[in-house]
C-alpha cells in the first residue's frame, strides 16, 4: 500500500503563497532554473530543472499514483481543464459535485467525493493502487495530519520571507506533531526536506 504524502514549495516563514495569492515567482523560481525538461500535459505549464532538482522530482512523480485536491484549487485551476499537469487522476474533495463541468469534460480522470476527507484518501487508496497518494498542502494536509492520515511530508524550502498569505498547514487545525528526519537534498534555490510522520 502506497503513503499519504504532501509536498509544496514553501517559504521560510511557512507560507505557500504570498499575500493576494502572490509570491509564486519566488516560490516557483526552481521549477525554471535549469536545462532539464520534466513532462507536463500543459505546453503553458514548462518545468525545465537542474540535474538534481529534475532527480527529486522524477521520484516524487514516479511513485505518484492520484492526488487529492479540495474544492477552491479545483476552481482556481478549473480542473486543469481536464488533466493534471503531472499526468495523474485527481481526486477532488467537495460538498458538491460540479456537475456541468463533469459533463464537459467526461473523460477526464477526477473523482468528486462529496461525503469527507477519510472517504477521499479511501477512494484514492483504491485508485493509486501500490503507490502513493499526494495531498495539497493547506487545509486537506492539515486534516490529514490531524487526523492521523498523513505519513509523509516534503517540503521544498524556497530562500524567501513572505510576511503572510497562505500557510503550509492551516492553524485551524494546528496540534504538535513529531517528524523523523529530514532527508534532505539540496537543489538550485531550494532545500528538498522530507519528514516522516511519527506515529504514537
Amino acid at each position: 500500500m502506497g503513503k499519504v504524502t504532501t509536498g509544496a514549495s514553501v517559504s521560510l516563514d511557512g507560507y505557500i503563497a504570498g499575500p493576494g495569492e502572490g509570491g509564486f515567482e519566488h516560490l516557483f523560481a526552481w521549477y525554471g532554473a535549469g536545462e532539464v525538461e520534466f513532462p507536463s500535459t500543459h505546453p503553458e505549464v514548462r518545468f525545465r530543472l537542474t540535474p538534481r532538482d529534475y532527480g527529486y522530482l522524477r521520484s516524487y512523480v514516479d511513485d505518484l499514483g492520484v492526488l487529492v485536491v479540495g474544492r477552491r484549487l479545483f476552481d482556481l485551476t478549473d480542473g486543469w481543464g481536464g488533466i493534471h499537469p503531472l499526468d495523474r487522476p485527481v481526486v477532488v474533495v467537495t460538498h458538491h459535485v460540479p456537475h456541468e463541468w463533469a459533463r464537459a469534460h467526461p473523460d477526464a480522470p477526477f473523482t468528486f467525493v462529496t461525503d469527507g476527507l477519510p472517504p477521499a484518501i479511501e477512494r484514492a487508496r483504491r485508485i493509486a493502487g501500490d503507490r502513493n497518494i499526494g495531498v495539497t498542502a493547506g487545509r486537506i494536509a492539515s486534516q490529514c495530519l490531524k487526523l492521523g492520515l498523513l505519513d509523509e511530508i516534503w517540503l521544498d524550502l524556497v530562500p524567501v520571507v513572505l510576511g503572510g498569505g497562505t500557510r503550509y498547514f492551516d492553524e485551524r487545525d494546528a496540534g504538535a506533531v513529531l517528524l523523523d528526519g529530514p532527508d534532505v537534498i539540496e537543489g538550485s534555490g531550494v532545500t528538498h526536506l522530507r519528514y516522516v510522520v511519527r506515529r504514537p
